[in-house]
């Protein structure tokens, strides 16, 4: 097996949007680096539940069920 193919996996601290930092194994930056998140899974929709509404004014959903209204969706 070839030598030196992978990357260097290491420990570097992870800074949540709150400010809470913890530590991690990863391959990016270097040894002690820190990675400051923009978005992370206290405050994204897909993990908080969201209130992400569908707005459709005569869109594609209204076309879909005007189009297929006798199947009852």
């Amino acid at each position: 097996m070839k030598t030196d193919t992978h990357p260097d996996y290491h420990m570097i601290n992870v800074k949540m949007t709150d400010g809470t930092i913890f530590q991690m194994k990863s391959t990016w930056g270097a040894e002690g680096d820190q990675l400051a998140l923009d978005i992370d899974p206290t405050v994204h929709p897909a993990w908080t539940g969201g209130g992400g509404r569908l707005l459709d004014t005569g869109g594609r959903v209204s076309k879909f069920k005007n189009k297929y209204a006798g199947l009852g969706f």
